[in-house]
């Protein structure tokens, strides 16, 4: 909203108030003001000036020299090269001296040999943006109107002495866009008293009745709770008053004539939109509001034909639509320069509905941006009659008596109620009733006390954003001054921040796998029904569990919330090998869901879940080696540094397994011994072949584990212990056990035969070979006993190693390798 100094001074006295400092009082109080730029762009010493005559140029076709009165007391001689120079023309005549915008200085000169004592100025060369004016002044000289005063200063005909505040408004200061709102801001800004039009008053007495030449009414009438008509007679188009013309520029709006310009002043004046139909265009002297009926197009203003849909606002009359509804007039009933007699329309609409239309349609215009915002509901009647007063002032019209109109609803004022005691203790302040009641009454807000002590503020229907006491606090906030609000330590129980467990365990995560050299991924919670049958059967959680489907899918590979992650990061290693990158090492942690419903009655489960593959080298070839491929011990190995983190290494074991989609002879089960049992909580193994050359890869290791467990017996706390002080004994063995035999179930029997004296157990090698027969392994461990408060003897060591040796002969019928 661009607001003219030189306007609202109108409305308020701002004297000894520049253009700056109100923007900056403004600024504080809540309405942030971009800039204040100056009209005037560097004018000085140019008056108006009439041509008495004009002669072409002796030695230029193109040229004029011209006889000049420009108030001075003496004629002027100044040629001039416009086309619509003729004498009998008042313009702007730049003196010897004057400056204009760009630096130009005007000085006595010989034009092709005839002296020129000045410049005849078109708007551009005043720096006035032409593209503003009407057309018939665009190009050439700028024509003034025949009854300006000569020698008057430029600057204050074209009211370039002044200076446009840019206001920066948002959504719930609606109440902003007109200047009467803007004059109210300022009066309870500065206290200053208000001086408001009165439209009634300006309005010619009339015999005619507006009912005796047009009917309304409101077919949808939740979508258009108030339309108003008046009916202007005998108007007369032409240009409007310059000084009416020189305010809608200042405002961004270009002049057309003297009807659309007042119906523009009123809106930028009121905020309440206008639209002024050619009565004559109106059909059966009727207008309905209504919805466009399937297959209606329109022609609006701007000349393009509009294709209706019947969710779009319509005005119409007793044949056809003759506007959109708060967007734009059609073109079938646009005032010309033949038109006699006016129906001025003034209505409250729907915003959500106006702004619907207007976007579909690609046509934003002033009027559809403040229905959009709501504006003030109960200038309607208000902005009507300023309007026709105005038409009948300067279009020559006369007013019919009465207004024509339908309304739903009348605009209601909001009463809110709230107490001193909450405003002070919300800000913090310790204002008085009186202070508080004299904000109120700066604002227009009439306050009434109860015997509770609680004030009921009506508040004005220009001030729609304000609902609750929490929105009257705001006001009395930014009217006392936001500065003047004392700084106070906040009071109360205060909680230090912290992450929850599982928050710590996931950065954790991250970082430790970051560490082992993989990347985090982030894909897509949203997949392929083909990806999602990927893995059914992981972890024990997915069987019964069906795909959940999405109600408006971006795409067929983005259609159902995914219930693994392990078909995502498949899909980013195969987009990366594609592009010549066949080292790739990735992690995921995030949500998969599970739900029993084909068609959800409930939310799903979201089950954090980790998982990540490993695919090509796991060193790169260098000079003095060769590359070396991962494989499944790295997959385990990162596992295994997981587990020991978070400290359940004791609680994990590893179980051959055959999982679909897996590898059927390189895969393990992950098993976690909890309260109620042995529990498998994911997989970790090589991807099948089958599915390795669905998506063109090669040896892939992947594993995917549920998280939920580990949150539960997770102890990521780091225990120090002391370094030992006592030597160990160390005694190596191998052992003739069946294939079947796993290493792991070896080592948990020789942990429980050696007891507290054994401090590691470790395989260091498998053996298998003809001498040993088709159906035997040699496993060759290291162990290591200590006992950390004093030096262990042979004896002791001695009958340890024998139990171990006893209860592997015992449990697997193992025999020492010799």
């Amino acid at each position: 909203m661009n607001v003219s100094y030189r306007w609202l001074n109108e409305y308020i006295d701002l004297s000894g108030i520049e253009p700056a400092q109100l923007a900056a009082l403004m600024t504080r109080g809540g309405i942030e003001i971009d800039s204040v730029p100056s009209r005037n762009l560097g004018v000085s010493r140019v008056v108006v000036g009439l041509v008495k005559t004009r002669e072409k140029h002796p030695d230029a076709d193109k040229l004029s020299v011209c006889t000049v009165d420009a108030g001075t007391g003496e004629e002027l001689q100044i040629v001039c090269g416009a086309p619509n120079v003729a004498a009998g023309l008042k313009v702007p005549v730049a003196l010897v001296g004057a400056k204009l915008p760009g630096g130009v200085q005007i000085k006595r000169a010989k034009l092709r040999g005839v002296e020129s004592q000045g410049m005849l100025c078109s708007a551009r060369e005043l720096g006035i943006n032409d593209k503003l004016l009407p057309k018939e002044q665009q190009e050439g000289l700028y024509i003034l109107p025949p009854d300006t005063e000569i020698g008057r200063d430029i600057l204050d005909v074209l009211a370039l002495d002044d200076s446009v505040l840019e206001l920066d408004l948002t959504p719930n200061r609606s109440d902003c866009l007109s200047m009467i709102g803007v004059a109210y801001e300022a009066s309870a800004l500065t206290g200053r008293p208000l001086r408001l039009p009165e439209p009634a008053k300006e309005l010619y007495a009339s015999e005619d009745k507006t009912a005796d030449h047009i009917r309304v009414s409101i077919r949808d009438k939740e979508l258009c709770s108030h339309y108003s008509v008046r009916y202007i007679k005998g108007v007369k188009i032409g240009p409007s008053p310059l000084w009416m013309q020189n305010r809608l520029i200042a405002a961004g709006i270009r002049p057309i004539s003297n009807v659309v310009d007042i119906t523009n002043y009123v809106m930028l004046e009121y905020g309440q939109p206008l639209h002024a139909f050619d009565a004559a265009k109106i059909a059966g002297g009727r207008i309905e509001v209504r919805l466009a009926r399937e297959g209606e197009t329109l022609v609006t203003l701007d000349g393009q034909e509009r294709k209706l849909e019947p969710h779009m606002l319509l005005i119409a009359d007793a044949e056809k639509p003759i506007g959109l509804a708060g967007v734009m007039g059609g073109l079938n009933s646009e005032v010309t320069n033949d038109t006699v007699d006016i129906v001025l329309e003034s209505a409250r609409f729907d915003g959500g509905t106006i702004r619907r239309t207007s976007r579909q349609l690609g046509l934003r215009s002033e009027a559809s941006s403040r229905f959009e915002k709501e504006v003030d509901p109960g200038r309607v009647r208000d902005a009507l009659d300023r309007a026709a007063g105005l038409m009948g002032k300067y279009a020559g019209g006369t007013v019919a008596e009465g207004i024509v109109e339908e309304v739903v609803s009348e605009a209601k004022l909001a009463v809110v109620s709230i107490a001193l005691e909450r405003i002070n203790r919300f800000l913090g302040t310790s204002l008085s009733s009186l202070e508080v009641k004299t904000i109120w009454s700066r604002l227009g807000f009439e306050a009434v006390g109860t015997a509770e002590g609680v004030w009921e503020v009506t508040v004005p229907t220009r001030r729609g954003d304000i609902v609750r006491d929490v929105d009257l606090i705001e006001e009395v906030a930014r009217l006392h001054g936001y500065d003047e609000i004392p700084t106070t330590p906040i009071e109360g129980p205060t909680t230090t921040g912290f992450l929850t467990k599982p928050q710590a365990i996931r950065r954790e995560l991250r970082s430790l796998l970051a560490g082992s050299g993989l990347s985090e991924a982030i894909s897509y919670s949203v997949t392929s029904t083909g990806s999602v049958r990927l893995f059914p059967d992981l972890n024990g959680e997915t069987e019964g569990h069906k795909p959940i489907p999405l109600a408006m899918p971006m795409s067929e590979e983005r259609s159902v919330l995914r219930t693994a992650l392990l078909p995502s990061l498949l899909e980013a290693v195969a987009y990366n090998r594609s592009r010549k990158t066949g080292d790739v090492a990735l992690f995921e942690i995030a949500n998969v869901y599970h739900s029993k419903e084909a068609a959800l009655t409930g939310l799903p489960r979201e089950i954090p879940r980790l998982a990540f593959v490993l695919h090509g080298n796991r060193t790169a070839s260098a000079w003095n080696r060769a590359a070396e491929k991962a494989d499944f011990y790295d997959a385990k190995g990162i596992l295994d540094a997981v587990f020991e983190r978070l400290g359940v290494s004791g609680r994990i074991a590893y179980e051959a397994a055959q999982p679909e989609h897996f590898h059927p002879g390189r895969t393990a089960a992950l098993k976690l011994d909890t309260e109620n049992g042995t529990e498998t909580i994911g997989y970790v193994g090589q991807l099948h072949p089958d599915l390795q050359r669905e998506f063109d890869l090669g040896d892939t290791y992947a594993a995917e584990i549920s998280l939920p467990q580990l949150y539960e017996y997770a102890d990521a706390s780091i225990v120090y212990r002391a370094l030992p002080r006592y030597p160990a004994a160390e005694r190596d063995i191998a052992v003739v056990v069946d294939r079947g035999v796993e290493a792991a179930a070896l080592v948990a029997a020789i942990r429980e035969a050696a007891g507290e004296l054994l401090e590691s157990a470790r395989v260091f090698d498998v053996y298998t070979g003809e001498r040993l027969g088709a159906d035997k392994k040699s496993v060759a461990l290291a162990l290591v006993y200590r006992n950390a408060e004093r030096t262990l003897t042979d004896e002791e060591v001695t009958a340890a190693h024998d139990r171990v040796l006893e209860k592997l002969e015992q449990s697997f019928g193992a025999e020492l390798r010799k």
